[in-house]
């Protein structure tokens, strides 16, 4: 790590642009978006400091980011400007990331970053837990008659999204490559830091994708493994569809729901598809560790291809038995805690 020539101190500003702009993106493969929200949080602890302590940031140092001032931060956040929990908490975890790597980087740095760690964020409050029924699922599902092309289309990604619990962003970048209709049928996501996991595909969903595939990809076995699976037609070529397009397809499809199914909620967001495929998985009986595998919370073997297969044939017979027209009738409600389970896999 640099230092200050005059007083031989770690530079702070050194430290933290290698942090920001090549150790988070190159090393630990950030996105963008997951850099720039770190780069915030830094630049909110050093907007306090300046504000407080009267001090220019040409004269921060490491010595500014003791245990004292972190805490006093804290509570100028949470009590002196109302900052949500789960802000306070998203600063203080960038802040803490950083001084773990500044310490990595100089051993003089080390318990300052100990010091740091022991520090907790407000509790966030515990918000209810929402899904859909299987009526109201069904009502959306159902609410693209199929009558256009377009009307199709989305039915089908709606499909996919809840069978496949997929992320939104996992969903708009399908290929065909992606897709494997073969015994096992399954699909290959690719999540955050690029990640990918294998979620088997169930019978009607494939029957459902071969329909799919003869009308909007003819000869698809014969068509770029790069072809976006869903697509909007730009200067005449297949072009993947952005988040809010299936945002917005989502919402419409509810709201057209809603004529005949009243109860779905008024906001209605892709993740709750999500959220939705893992509680009807769990009211069957699905143990967690399924499910989180399905939600992509578990990295596969990408080693062994008998290792990932066998792993899918339990997964897919698990899926099996849980679909949204439950029958037998749940004999226990879900206790609080069993809900927050599932709402944490995010």
């Amino acid at each position: 790590m640099r230092r200050d020539p005059v007083t031989g101190s770690p530079d702070l500003f050194g430290c933290a642009r290698d942090y920001l702009h090549v150790y988070l993106p190159a090393v630990r493969a950030m996105s963008p978006r997951t850099a720039e929200a770190y780069r915030i949080s830094l630049e909110s602890y050093l907007d306090y400091l300046t504000a407080t302590e009267h001090t220019s940031r040409e004269k921060l140092s490491f010595d500014h980011f003791d245990r004292l001032r972190l805490k006093a931060w804290l509570a100028w956040m949470s009590t002196g400007h109302q900052y949500a929990p789960a802000t306070v908490a998203l600063r203080l975890s960038a802040v803490k990331s950083f001084l773990a790597y500044a310490a990595q980087e100089d051993i003089t740095l080390i318990a300052l970053s100990q010091a740091a760690q022991v520090l907790k964020a407000p509790r966030q409050p515990r918000n209810p837990i929402t899904y859909l029924t299987p009526d109201q699922l069904r009502a959306v599902l159902a609410a693209n008659t199929g009558s256009t092309a377009k009307s199709r289309r989305n039915r089908m990604l709606l499909i996919m999204l809840y069978e496949s619990a997929a992320r939104v962003s996992e969903l708009t970048a399908l290929r065909l490559g992606d897709l494997h209709l073969a015994e096992p049928a399954h699909v290959t996501l690719t999540g955050k830091r690029n990640k990918t996991r294998v979620v088997p595909l169930t019978g009607k969903t494939i029957a459902h994708l071969r329909v799919y595939l003869d009308e909007f990809h003819p000869g698809y076995a014969r068509q770029p493994a790069s072809r976006p699976l869903f697509y909007s037609r730009r200067d005449q070529q297949p072009a993947r569809l952005s988040a809010d397009t299936v945002a917005g397809v989502l919402a419409r499809a509810a709201d057209t729901a809603r004529r005949d199914c009243p109860s779905i909620p008024g906001k209605i967001h892709c993740h709750l598809l999500r959220k939705t495929k893992a509680m009807d998985l769990y009211q069957q009986g699905i143990p967690l560790p399924i499910i989180m595998r399905l939600l992509g919370h578990e990295n596969a073997s990408t080693t062994s291809d008998f290792y990932a297969f066998a792993t899918l044939d339990m997964m897919r017979q698990a899926i099996a038995r849980a679909t949204p027209a439950v029958t037998a009738a749940i004999t226990e409600p879900l206790t609080e805690d069993q809900l927050q389970v599932l709402y944490s896999l995010r």
